[in-house]
């Protein structure tokens, strides 16, 4: 999904890359298969819909998981402390958005996702905990942690409104009690996250005793 879908001009996929078959591989190669998130963003406004004040933005997310005869199916991550991704970025400000089965069912919950070695792949490890509660890219008030018993799905998105291409690679995703400090994203206080209290104040995580958390 991207903006076209309001009348903008840019444009994203997501596609299957099969394994790198190398004698020699590099960071850069892959051994298994991965997707592909790619694309072009484009910060052209519609000429046509005065309503539309923005654009730049292209993500991706899982499907639902349908239902059983026990009813939705949904996923139980609560035994689980971290989200682990194997990536290779470009190195842009990608964020990871999670969806749960909540009251407001357009809340999703969102957190930077970090990259130290861009164009190499890296396994990235996000603790539940950090996961910040938004709505329409606005954080929201009060923060609640994840309903870890009830997540529909898990996606991709890049909203940092810069013109040009873009592609992030993806080899898997999964929930994981593993902490390999030699995997942990780093996390800057420095950079602004495009995330905003309802106040207009910017969202960053910065470090403290070598844990990091989010600072409202």
């Amino acid at each position: 999904m991207s903006d076209r879908d309001i009348g903008g001009f840019s444009t994203s996929s997501l596609e299957w890359i099969p394994p790198h078959i190398s004698s020699n591989p590099t960071p850069a190669d892959n051994t298994c298969g991965h997707a592909q998130f790619h694309g072009n963003i484009s910060i052209q406004l519609p000429a046509n819909r005065p309503d539309v004040q923005r654009t730049g933005f292209a993500a991706w997310r899982t499907k639902d998981r349908g239902y059983t005869i026990f009813g939705k199916s949904l996923w139980d991550i609560d035994p689980y402390t971290f989200l682990a991704l194997r990536i290779k970025s470009d190195g842009r400000k990608y964020f990871v958005n999670l969806q749960t089965e909540s009251i407001v069912q357009t809340d999703i919950h969102q957190h930077r996702l970090y990259a130290k070695r861009p164009g190499e792949w890296e396994t990235v490890l996000i603790p539940w905990s950090e996961f910040v509660r938004t709505n329409h890219g606005v954080v929201v008030e009060p923060q609640r942690e994840i309903l870890r018993q009830s997540l529909r799905t898990i996606g991709i998105g890049l909203t940092d409104r810069v013109p040009g291409r873009f592609k992030l690679c993806i080899e898997k995703m999964w929930a994981t009690n593993d902490l390999d400090t030699e995997s942990v994203s780093q996390v800057s206080s420095n950079g602004k996250l495009h995330l905003k209290t309802k106040y207009g104040n910017h969202i960053s995580w910065v470090e403290e005793n070598e844990h990091k958390t989010p600072t409202l």
